[in-house]
């Protein structure tokens, strides 16, 4: 369950691969000698060179001192980044993934990130060690999934309970299972599908609800013993996903979480919540009234701008899933909702030439820092409403945390940047392949 959790890489080896001796010609097993004449016209000789070499040789050591940077291969950049993520925040040798801005803590949602990332990537190895440790310290008896584990106050290391890390946090437990799918669809071994299976069932059962007769998933699952209203994140949304869901679970309404959640978005996404104007952008985290589906502002959550109802730290991974659903299954209200996201976040770009990391909910800049993340997830909704837009911050602010050099990604990004940058630009190169797909070798 994050909540605005936001924050380097080493130097990968080098690409010169080491070099053999080179052929010398044999010397002479005789003396060789020169006269005194010979010498003094040798030295005359080179010094005549050397005085007309010299400009040549102090152009070429400008050039040398003022080399541009190699162009970066997209595709290499994308690998590259994903080995730089493994060496920073995979623990080694156990598939624990490490927030080392909240003290090397691991959540649901880190693991959660690294298996999608990792069955995109084609790296099984990397994706079960994750699902495995996964299983063994986050998963509950009902097969959700505990969101925060770490040190705790008896010095051991575990379920954070203390911060009500027991608790399951809805987009992880959804995230898992749909990349348990993917892995089943990709590699054709039914232990992932076994595995997928009882996790969905308990997503349904325990976190979506009932909301004014229409499904609607939860921000968690204490949600649904709430019989006034709910607390609902919009970035959890995944459509895509629930369609996966519905082909192997037919037995509950994954199609009308489809409808449901779009109608959420369009309405939370809209309604002013407690604001003088109409809303532009989806907030953070929103209320709704299980009896009557409004949506109010949601208290009791720390963000950071005190607001609730803001397109942050949270909201900016909405437009990377509708991307996601627009791009695999050709949706019309995904594209509606990316439309009218586009139309703020690109006028901001053009205004500005960068998005803050923060806006409210009516598209103004609510802080006046810039965050990667945002640049990540938001680019979702320039893909395909303003793709030339969408190549320019692509270019601008993902491509350029890639260094070619080191075949690395630049030092400085902490965990959820790294993760959203990484999204962003596989989305943008268009590597992020609907594994379930229907048409294709699929789930049964």
């Amino acid at each position: 369950m994050s909540l605005d959790q936001v924050e380097g890489a080493g130097p990968a080896p080098s690409q010169d691969a080491p070099r053999g001796p080179e052929h010398a010609p044999r010397r002479s097993r005789t003396r060789g000698w020169l006269t005194g004449g010979a010498v003094a016209a040798a030295l005359v000789l080179v010094l005549a060179v050397a005085l007309q070499l010299t400009g040549g040789a102090r152009q070429a050591g400008e050039r040398i001192v003022a080399d541009t940077p190699m162009v970066p291969s997209e595709g290499t950049a994308l690998g590259d980044m994903w080995a730089s993520y493994k060496a920073d925040f995979l623990e080694g040798g156990s598939g624990r993934t490490l927030d080392p801005s909240q003290g090397g803590i691991t959540t649901s949602e880190g693991q959660s990130y690294t298996m999608m990332r990792a069955v995109w990537s084609d790296d099984r190895a990397t994706f079960d060690s994750s699902w495995q440790w996964t299983k063994d310290n986050l998963q509950r008896p009902d097969r959700l999934l505990s969101w925060r584990f770490g040190p705790r106050a008896d010095g051991t290391y575990g379920i954070q309970t203390d911060s009500g890390g027991q608790n399951a946090a809805s987009d992880a437990d959804v995230d898992v299972a749909f990349s348990l799918l993917m892995a089943y669809s990709r590699w054709q071994d039914d232990d992932y599908l076994y595995d997928a299976l009882p996790l969905i069932d308990a997503v349904w059962q325990y976190e979506v609800v009932d909301v004014a007769g229409r499904p609607v998933l939860t921000a968690n699952d204490l949600e649904r013993d709430d019989t006034a209203s709910v607390l609902v994140n919009p970035s959890y949304f995944a459509p895509y996903a629930y369609r996966a869901f519905s082909r192997v679970d037919p037995g509950h309404d994954w199609n009308g979480l489809v409808d449901s959640s779009y109608d959420v978005l369009q309405q939370v996404s809209a309604d002013p919540l407690g604001g003088q104007a109409q809303g532009t952008l989806a907030p953070d985290w929103v209320r709704l009234d299980r009896t009557t589906g409004e949506a109010s502002v949601a208290t009791g959550i720390t963000t950071t701008t005190g607001s609730t109802t803001d397109f942050g730290f949270e909201a900016l991974r909405l437009p990377w899933r509708l991307a996601l659903d627009a791009r695999w299954n050709d949706e019309p209200r995904a594209r509606a909702l990316l439309e009218q996201q586009a139309s703020v976040l690109g006028a901001a770009w053009e205004t500005e030439g960068r998005w803050a990391a923060v806006y409210t909910h009516a598209g103004q800049p609510a802080v006046d820092y810039a965050s990667t993340a945002m640049h990540g997830g938001a680019l979702g909704a320039l893909e395909l409403a303003r793709p030339v837009l969408a190549r320019e911050v692509y270019r601008t602010e993902l491509l350029s945390l890639y260094d070619p050099d080191t075949r690395a990604a630049k030092p400085g990004l902490g965990y959820y940047d790294a993760n959203w940058a990484w999204f962003g630009m596989a989305l943008h190169l268009d590597q992020l392949p609907d594994l379930n797909d229907p048409r294709g070798r699929d789930l049964p």
